[in-house]
């Protein structure tokens, strides 16, 4: 598989990012704004020079419903010869997140534990990840440097780290034997195999490499209650900002945002200026979404710096706004 400028992937490092707090309530759609007016103005947010998406280009957009993509573009930069568009191979860091998660639930029908719950929205205690290597099972990964080391002082605190779903992997689902192709093939089985996805490294957290187009279709199969995972959104929400929760010890976005952490992924709702939607972003830039209401879908995808993903929320965020509203943002 090859990135944007063509190299071949090797590795996908872990890491994403966003993250926690308050609860805001979706903005209502206003009536009467056609596809064409909600796809000039998003278009028109996505190229601005002006706002938050000036600064992270080039990337790809699109926004669609549970049926298919509606709109879409690919934002060049002058000077760089990088283009993303839909099938652009890239790794999407913890933008896979959310598809473990995903596969949990379909495998568990929905019915998690209390013990799922606490290692998907990662309060399990096991926050010493640093990453695994490419050859290596889920078990081998968990058994390296400190990957499998438990630390009773964040037990019950919510703290980033990729230790959560390696060590849930392994404990809790049979999947500690498998390398990547195995691991892939097993979280294909569950979410659909018309999702094209490899795994760089054996991470459940951080590992997947994939496209916009594929990570559409799991997407649309949220909307379109495809997977279990459809009722989950938004549930066992717990805060995620150290500066202003006591039950929040680490997180990677900046502690002037606070929004809650679901099952594996993140809900924007941050008092202020969160609209509430569900979220999984990637240290290197890859944004998911789907909109509060659960009527839309979006993506930003592009392979950037590690600890780009916040960036690629805030353009994305415009983006969505633009969108349901019908005016550029």
């Amino acid at each position: 598989m090859r990135t944007a400028a063509g190299s071949v992937i090797v590795c996908a490092l872990s890491g994403c990012l966003v993250a926690c707090g308050g609860g805001g309530d979706p903005a209502p759609t206003p009536p009467g704004i056609s596809d064409a007016q909600r796809t000039t103005a998003a278009t028109a947010t996505a190229q601005s020079t002006t706002n938050s998406c000036a600064t992270i280009g080039p990337f790809y957009w699109e926004i669609g419903d549970r049926n298919a993509r509606i709109a879409s573009g690919s934002v060049a930069v002058v000077g760089n010869a990088t283009t993303y568009a839909s099938n652009t191979v890239m790794s999407i860091a913890s933008a896979s997140k959310w598809l473990y998660a995903s596969y949990v639930a379909q495998k568990k029908n929905a019915v998690l534990t209390d013990s799922d719950i606490k290692f998907l929205n990662f309060r399990s205690g096991y926050t010493n990840f640093s990453a695994c290597q490419p050859g290596q099972s889920v078990d081998d990964c968990v058994a390296y440097a400190s990957n499998g080391v438990h630390s009773a002082a964040t037990d019950g605190y919510f703290y980033y780290d990729g230790g959560h779903m390696e060590n849930h992997a392994s404990q809790a689902m049979g999947l500690g034997p498998l390398q990547n192709a195995a691991l892939a093939s097993e979280i294909r089985s569950q979410l659909g195999n018309d999702i094209a996805m490899a795994y760089s490294q054996p991470q459940l957290a951080g590992g997947v490499v994939t496209t916009a187009d594929d990570y559409a279709r799991f997407l649309r199969k949220l909307l379109g209650g495809q997977l279990q995972m459809a009722a989950l959104l938004g549930s066992h929400p717990v805060c995620t900002n150290p500066a202003t929760c006591s039950q929040a010890l680490a997180t990677p976005i900046p502690t002037t945002v606070s929004w809650h952490y679901s099952i594996g992924h993140w809900v924007e709702d941050d008092p202020a200026s969160g609209d509430g939607s569900f979220s999984s972003a990637g240290a290197f830039g890859f944004y998911p979404w789907v909109d509060a209401s659960k009527t839309w879908y979006g993506i930003v995808a592009r392979s950037a710096a590690a600890g780009s993903g916040y960036d690629s929320a805030v353009c994305g965020a415009a983006i969505r706004k633009a969108w349901v509203a019908g005016v550029a943002q």
